[in-house]
């Protein structure tokens, strides 16, 4: 074989130079580059044709003013996989819930949206033995039936106007407008109430009846658009944060309550006492608006936020035409929600059903059992047994183990579910319904004596102490199942329809207590019947 070598090959950008083979049959090829002068012009109009000018490299190549440092070797590509896998893990996590600012922004919420229904309930004798106990309303039905007139009308705006505002959440964010005139509107009943406080009105009880129904109806609604929003809200953060909303709520009970207490105490006379008792529900729902303000500036919930709904702005304006179709679209999504959640909607309904069956109406009805003494003359008295007749003359039998037992203990049952978890989604329905069969019997068997009305049948539990005990338990149930449903609902479905079902979880709680309500009427009639005046 015969092999032509050619020692100096010139080649546009340098020389190749090429040597015989040594005895292996290897050949050595060397290779020198032309250094020649660049023609500057040239050069860059060729690099502009390819990699385009530098403004328009701009536009698609980030500008770093860190130096790039290469590390060579396998060692510095393990070294970036780990800081890479360690920032990716970080970004994952949501940053710490500083100071815990939204489970108490939560819990703030919580005792704001019910200081309406707990401020009116807990004001019972405000209401009944001092507003409306005139020569004209003594023996009226509107006195004796107070509280069930202003639960049902209560409830029921909440209900009506919960659902529009379930139904009607076009996009599935919260609207902050309509939570602020929420909130504004119920401070500004609030004062009306202050004022209807402290103007006589013994002349005119039926008109003051009156006012006093629509402002509680007017309150409700709007609680019922903040309590929607604010669970709506909640869901799409850990469970904790949604059982911090029903914590606030009975908190709300037993500050009311002890506030309640005090004024009984310490106040003069029921006006003053109502007129502070009022005012530190208006300081509470103005704190609640500043908090609900504050919530979307922290970094946690922006976290959730931008997670669940992206950092889109998905507000757009909407024609006539598009609110039908939207309307349509919500519909459907909830249909799909209430197929997930179906066991959830039920528990937490039965749990405020029952709740509200028996309190406050029934529950604040209980008087004390008395038993009768045969005195050494003969005659016989009836005698309280547990307290003194002075303890339920004052209001504070009511007050104590009725109000602040079940919001006490409710809150004890909050706290609970935030250890002990039992049982699971799928089965908390099950001891539920187990707690209406046994606590509505037991409560209709106690001393229930409601004002202008006597029994059907005889009392069978004459203890203070087995009626006290059914309170607490009553109330610690309620508070621990209704914190478990309210938690598990918004968990059983997407990220993306959380915000839906803590909406839909917040409608059918209200649906509970309205349903509640206007049962505890039907019980009433059930074991009583209307005195006759003689």
């Amino acid at each position: 074989m015969t092999t032509n070598y050619q020692h100096d090959s010139r080649t546009n950008n340098g020389v190749i130079d090429s040597y015989p083979p040594d005895d292996s049959g290897i050949q050595l090829l060397s290779y020198t580059t032309r250094r020649n002068k660049p023609n500057t012009s040239e050069n860059n109009a060729i690099n502009h044709k390819e990699f385009g000018t530098p403004d328009e490299k701009k536009k698609f190549i980030p500008t770093y003013s860190d130096v790039v440092k290469l590390d060579p070797g396998l060692e510095s590509v393990n070294k970036s996989r780990e800081l890479y896998n360690t920032e990716q893990q970080e970004l994952d996590q949501p940053p710490p819930d500083r100071y815990r600012i939204v489970f108490g922004i939560f819990l703030i919420h919580g005792v704001g949206i019910l200081m309406p229904w707990n401020m009116f309930i807990t004001a019972k004798s405000y209401f009944e033995d001092y507003k409306l106990n005139t020569p004209t309303s003594r023996d009226a039905v509107y006195r004796s039936e107070f509280m069930f007139y202003l639960g049902i009308v209560s409830q029921v705006s909440s209900a009506v106007v919960s659902c529009g505002n379930t139904f009607f959440q076009f996009g599935g964010k919260a609207s902050t407008t309509r939570v602020a005139i929420a909130l504004f509107s119920m401070v500004m009943i609030f004062i009306f109430t202050v004022i209807l406080a402290m103007v006589d009105t013994s002349g005119i009880p039926l008109i003051f009846f009156g006012l006093t129904l629509a402002s509680a109806s007017l309150l409700n609604c709007c609680g019922g658009v903040y309590q929607n929003i604010t669970f709506g809200m909640a869901a799409i953060l850990p469970m904790k944060y949604t059982n911090a909303i029903v914590l606030g709520s009975n908190l709300s009970g037993v500050f009311t309550s002890v506030i309640n207490i005090l004024s009984i105490a310490g106040s003069p006379n029921p006006r003053t006492a109502a007129v502070y008792y009022f005012i530190v529900a208006i300081i509470i729902l103005l704190v609640a608006f500043d908090c609900y303000f504050l919530l979307p500036l922290t970094k946690y919930y922006q976290y959730f936020m931008n997670k669940v709904h992206g950092s889109k702005d998905e507000d757009k304006k909407m024609l006539c035409g598009d609110y039908l179709n939207a309307f349509i679209d919500s519909c459907k999504t909830y249909g799909v929600v209430i197929k997930k959640i179906k066991l959830q909607l039920f528990g937490v309904w039965c749990t405020f059903c029952v709740s509200l069956m028996l309190f406050p109406a029934i529950q604040s009805n209980v008087k004390m059992v008395r038993q009768t003494f045969v005195n050494d003359n003969g005659t016989e008295t009836e005698q309280t047994i547990t307290f003194s007749e002075e303890f339920e003359m004052k209001g504070y039998w009511t007050s104590i183990f009725t109000f602040l037992s079940f919001n006490l203990f409710a809150c004890l049952g909050n706290l609970t579910s935030e250890w002990i978890k039992w049982p699971g989604p799928n089965r908390v329905w099950i001891p539920i319904v187990l707690r209406a069969f046994i606590l509505i019997p037991v409560y209709l068997l106690c001393n229930y004596q409601p004002i202008g009305f006597e029994r059907k049948f005889p009392v069978y539990i004459q203890n203070d102490v087995v009626f006290i005990i059914a309170g607490v338990v009553m109330a610690f149930t309620s508070g621990y199942y209704s914190s478990l449903t309210m938690m598990y609902g918004p968990k059983e479905v997407e990220p993306s329809m959380m915000g839906r079902a803590g909406m839909m979880m917040a409608f059918f709680l209200v649906l509970g207590i309205t349903s509640g309500v206007n049962l505890s009427l039907l019980l009433q009639r059930l074991v009583t019947t209307k005195a006759e005046i003689g």
